[in-house]
């Protein structure tokens, strides 16, 4: 039976509670000035108060932190019992070195334990009380008046699965390059290609429906509902993509493909930032427009 058109509408939504933990799928949202509501309030800092990511500690990926009711969280991964940690009520009291924010409120030795045995040294977690006390960069389409947890650049990220689509289909091309070069020249040829997971890319809203690949990159915002969201910048990724979610092995991809196709001003893009401009609550399945 033929079908028309599909309109744009909300795919999937995540929350990130701990920056660089594995996302947490969610049906709907709230998302206030900062973002979505709980998103990277909580991170891991060393003795130093230096940032870890699993750019440098992929075991990261594999922890879970669950947001219950009253905001607390529930830390879980393979291998080790979960702890609840409570949302901190002391005041900033850590020395932090993200851009833009010298000190956020440390979670309690319990919470840091927990921490430490997962990246196997002494590490903290520790909390930002106000995403208001960092701001937006310039740099990233935002001002110091844009509220901003613990993100890199921008409070939504936001990608479509045509964009994923697209690019899967181009990394697939590069493989079997690839595969004809090596098995060529007598080299050990690569295993079979493995298509990408949008968790890679770790969006908190996937726009969905009949769009044209990469369309996003000229969106000036969209709207769901009442909420709207305003374009800030492009995203511009990191060797994070190349993780494997599951198994937490690098790969190539998608970085190789997306320095072959995605590749400008030094960096290769793949997603958007946005900052809300109009708040409120966001569904999977809400319809999307898109503001051109």
């Amino acid at each position: 039976m033929p079908t028309g058109p599909v309109a744009p509408h909300v795919g999937a939504l995540a929350v990130h509670p701990v920056k660089s933990f594995a996302g947490i799928p969610s049906s709907a949202v709230e998302l206030d000035r900062s973002g979505v509501r709980g998103d990277r309030r909580w991170m891991v800092v060393d003795a130093h108060g230096g940032t870890l990511t699993a750019r440098r500690h992929p075991v990261m990926l594999s922890a879970r932190a669950t947001p219950q009711d009253d905001g607390a969280l529930v830390l879980s991964a393979p291998g080790h019992e979960p702890v609840r940690v409570a949302v901190p009520d002391g005041p900033p009291d850590r020395v932090t070195t993200l851009s833009r924010l010298d000190r956020a409120t440390d979670a309690g030795d319990a919470a840091a334990a927990w921490c430490s045995e997962l990246l196997a040294q002494d590490v903290r977690l520790v909390w930002l009380d106000d995403p208001a006390r960092r701001g937006m960069s310039e740099k990233h389409g935002g001002t110091r008046a844009d509220p901003l947890a613990l993100t890199d650049t921008g409070p939504v990220h936001v990608t479509t699965t045509a964009s994923l689509r697209a690019l899967d289909a181009l990394a697939a091309q590069v493989h079997d390059e690839v595969l004809a070069s090596a098995l060529a020249a007598g080299e050990p040829a690569p295993g079979p290609y493995q298509p990408l997971d949008m968790r890679r890319f770790r969006p908190n809203l996937v726009v969905d429906g009949d769009l044209e690949a990469f369309e996003e990159d000229g969106w000036s915002g969209i709207v769901v509902g009442d909420v709207e969201l305003r374009f800030a910048d492009r995203c511009g990724r990191c060797v994070m993509t190349t993780i494997d979610p599951d198994t937490l092995v690098k790969g190539r991809e998608p970085l190789r493909t997306l320095a072959r196709h995605r590749r400008a001003d030094g960096e290769v893009w793949f997603g958007v930032q946005m900052v809300p401009v109009r708040p409120g609550r966001v569904a999977v399945g809400d319809a999307v427009g898109v503001l051109a």
